[in-house]
Order: structure tokens, then C-alpha cells, then sequence
């Protein structure tokens, strides 16, 4: 039975794939601030953890309960975000920092400390945003936001370097709209063409086979414009 890390699992996207790895028979440890919703129902085989992955001591809950019960992780998929939805001019330093500590250096950081659990194999999914790829469309207000989350596909590709001799994987979606709470944050009332269960079940089948065929790359996962 494979070993499945999901972050940012309260809601949306994540929420969704929590439930779908655990009702395929993986074991699920889902990640978030608020565990409340996926621990309310109460599943086999996910189990959530409170963790604020900007707190070092939270991070080290993770790593405990790998070392006390899995030893291993097969599939880590960074999915937590945060958006700040201003106009430039109003973005301040602070703004960019929040954004970037969630959308960047807590991936880094959990990363880091997973790399001894990922074995060969392992593939590791990094959830971006059409507006962090070079070239396409941008959206006012999302300064911090889109540059974080083009900073994410730059560290994927540079960790599919890094770690290609252990055969560990590192892959990047680059996802458009999707009907979640935070895309009524960014652009309110707009409707998208997809639902986060559609997007979990895609994510959910390219975590498990993306890596025999693709390493170090983006993928747009994208049919509409935002």
C-alpha cells in the first residue's frame, strides 16, 4: 500500500484528494491548519494532521509520524497556497512575504526534510498556477501570487536535477481555473468550467503515473483563460 502526503487538505482541491487516494486503498497523511472537515468524516486510511508548515515543530510532526508508522513516502503532493488579491501599488513587503512563505519556502522546507523517507521511485507533485508560467496570461492584483508561484515550477525543475540519480521524481502542474475558494478570491463570481473534484481525480492519476513518463517538467493543465 502506497504512502500518500497531501497538503492544504481543508478544502478545495486538496480536500478532494484526500478522499480519493483513501478510497482507493492508499494511506493518506493530509496535511492543514484545520483538520476538522476531512476528520469529520471520518475515512479509512487518511489520517489528519494539524500542522502550520511555516512552524518548525509542526514540520517535525510530520516527520515523526513517518518515522513511527510509514518509513517510507511514495507520493508527496504540495497543493497548500495562499493568494493575496491587491493592486500593486498596495502590495506590501509583508504581503509578498506571507505569499512566499507558503507557496515557496514551505514547500522547500517540507521537502527538504521528507527527501530521507522518498524512496527510489517517489514522485513529487508541486501544484502551480498558469499565472507563475512565462508567457501566459497575466491578472492585475496578483503580483505575489503568480511571481511565487513561478518561483515553484524553477525550484521543481531544479530538483529534478538535483535528485535524479536517487530516482526521485519532481513534477509541477500548472493549473487554471478551477471552481475553489480561491478562485472566488481572485476573481469573484467568475465561474470555471471545472470542479475541484475534476482536478483532484486528474491530479489524483498523474501523482501515480506522471513520474514513469515525465521528470522536471511543467504541465498546463489549463482549457480556459483565467
Amino acid at each position: 500500500m502506497k504512502n500518500i502526503i497531501i497538503t492544504g487538505t481543508s478544502r478545495g482541491i486538496g480536500f478532494e484528494l484526500a478522499q480519493i487516494f483513501a478510497k482507493n486503498n492508499y494511506q493518506v497523511l493530509a496535511l492543514s491548519r484545520n483538520t476538522k472537515p476531512l476528520s469529520e468524516l471520518n475515512i479509512k486510511n487518511i489520517t489528519p494532521l494539524s500542522v502550520d508548515l511555516l512552524v518548525e515543530k509542526d514540520l517535525k510532526k510530520v516527520t515523526d509520524f513517518i518515522s513511527k508508522n510509514w518509513n517510507k513516502v511514495d507520493i508527496l503532493i504540495n497543493n497548500a497556497g495562499k493568494l493575496v488579491n491587491k493592486p500593486f501599488e498596495q502590495l506590501t513587503t509583508q504581503d509578498f512575504i506571507d505569499v512566499y512563505q507558503v507557496n515557496v519556502f514551505a514547500i522547500a522546507s517540507l521537502t527538504k526534510l521528507l527527501i530521507p523517507f522518498l524512496q527510489t521511485g517517489s514522485h513529487v507533485l508541486n501544484i502551480s498556477s498558469m499565472g507563475g508560467v512565462q508567457g501566459s496570461l497575466k491578472f492585475p492584483g496578483l503580483a505575489a501570487y503568480s511571481s511565487a508561484k513561478g518561483a515553484i515550477i524553477t525550484l521543481t525543475e531544479l530538483l529534478a536535477e538535483e535528485y535524479k540519480e536517487q530516482q526521485i521524481a519532481f513534477n509541477v502542474l500548472a493549473l487554471g481555473a478551477v471552481q475553489t475558494e480561491m478562485l472566488e478570491e481572485a476573481f469573484p463570481g467568475y465561474k470555471a468550467p471545472v470542479s475541484a473534484i475534476e482536478m483532484a481525480d486528474y491530479i489524483y492519476n498523474f501523482s501515480l503515473n506522471g513520474n514513469k513518463f515525465y521528470n522536471g517538467k511543467i504541465l498546463q493543465v489549463s482549457s480556459t483563460t483565467p
